[in-house]
């Protein structure tokens, strides 16, 4: 299916009124640190990039979307903008792409990132389809990138000053010339600093532009309290059209941005709805009702009486449902074969498409991605099956007695390991 790439209203202004789009949070952490940002959540109040009111897991994010696009029939875009960097939380990042991808063919896909850690990730954007990524870039310069980042952390190593500015510059240029290979539209972000990049915005729009970069948005920093940058003043608009004409004779300018959420949603400019957060927000705690065609849960025993296997290590799930009498075992369920990594997860979710949750005494980050991803809750727990249960179909939860922080895996697994992370 050829997707409709004009119905983006961030690269289009002539559909900024007629379409509307979603920001998912998914992705909570961040790889560098700007002098003026601070990602904030549970704050309705200020609309800046940074800020959400929750996060979501790919599952609930997905859960999320189709309530609002019930609420916004005029939906076209969905994006992941944070409150962190998407490519610092790429697991939960592609798994809600791909999510949105399977379940809305027509829908637009787009990313905005720092693009230090995008690249690896290029081709499969490119497979999902993502047609639109923002890159901020904020100097081509080192010495000016080091006093805009307090530092930029590759794997497990952290730079600072000019180090870390061209270790996140030369990752930017990497990124907009794969992403160009790859078809994908290339929009550059560049905060506009006073005393700090000001003077330097024709060299960055010269420096992206020829690398491919297809549109530039100046956008007035804007200041924040507990930052280096806080006491910094906004450019005024006058001052900030001027640049937009100068950088303008290099690429083309974005001139109705509104500096948004990572939970935005909605068309550009309008307040941030009240019932869409709220909505966001009980997706998030998993207060919504569950789905009427998946009425059973399931629990990882040894015996079936006692929550107390480690999702890695179970063989068999035990499948319950209640009935007249209170619980109700309808059969037992050979778990994937070990060693195959997601694939294991990805069978597992398939197996279990009746079942509403899992109870578990442990679990593995990327299990717990997939699963959820496919719609089934996991609680982490130990205790009676059918006081766990029973306070699930009761109230949605288990009780706060019985919840269980897993934290290592090892301590409670005694299996191999393989398929576990």
């Amino acid at each position: 299916m050829a997707l409709d790439l004009t119905r983006h209203p961030c690269f289009n202004p002539e559909t900024r009124h007629r379409t509307a789009r979603i920001h998912l949070p998914v992705a909570p952490r961040c790889n560098i640190q700007c002098n003026y940002c601070n990602r904030k959540c549970d704050c309705m109040n200020e609309s800046r990039p940074g800020v959400t009111s929750a996060i979501l897991t790919p599952g609930q994010a997905l859960q999320y979307l189709g309530r609002a696009m019930a609420k916004m029939p005029n939906l076209a875009v969905v994006g992941v903008a944070g409150p962190g960097d998407p490519f610092a939380s790429p697991e939960e990042t592609l798994e809600a792409l791909r999510l949105v991808r399977r379940q809305y063919p027509e829908i637009l896909l787009c990313v905005a990132t720092n693009g230090l850690s995008i690249h690896p990730h290029v081709e499969e954007l490119g497979r999902l389809k993502v047609s639109h990524v923002t890159l901020t870039v904020n100097a081509v310069d080192p010495a000016i990138g080091a006093n805009i980042y307090a530092w930029v952390r590759d794997s497990r190593t952290i730079y600072r000053g000019e180090a870390a500015a061209r270790v996140l510059l030369a990752r930017q240029r990497l990124a907009i010339a794969a992403l160009k290979e790859h078809g994908v539209v290339v929009k550059i972000n560049t905060i506009v600093m006073p005393g700090i990049n000001g003077h330097h915005i024709e060299e960055i729009a010269q420096e992206v532009g020829r690398l491919g970069a297809d549109f530039m948005n100046c956008i007035p920093m804007y200041p924040v309290a507990d930052t280096p940058f806080a006491a910094l003043e906004q450019f005024a608009p006058a001052a900030i059209e001027r640049l937009r004409v100068v950088a303008g004779r290099h690429l083309p300018q974005m001139n109705h941005c509104t500096r948004c959420r990572a939970d935005a949603a909605g068309m550009l400019g309008e307040p941030q709805s009240a019932e869409l957060t709220g909505i966001m927000r009980a997706c998030a705690a998993g207060e919504l009702e569950p789905r009427k065609d998946r009425p059973h849960v399931a629990v990882a025993s040894m015996e079936g009486v006692l929550v107390n296997q480690h999702l890695g290590e179970a063989w068999r799930l035990w499948i319950f449902a209640p009935d007249a009498e209170g619980l109700r075992l309808i059969e037992t369920r050979e778990t994937p074969e070990v060693g195959t990594g997601d694939l294991r997860w990805r069978e597992l979710a398939e197996s279990l498409r009746d079942c509403r949750a899992l109870l578990v005494s442990g679990v593995g980050r990327n299990p717990r991605r997939i699963l959820e991803g496919e719609g089934i809750r996991i609680f982490e727990m130990t205790g009676l099956v059918s006081e766990g249960i029973a306070s699930l179909y009761r109230t949605g939860d288990v009780p706060r007695s019985m919840r269980k922080l897993f934290t290592t895996c090892g301590a409670e697994c005694q299996g191999t390991g393989a398929g576990c992370s």
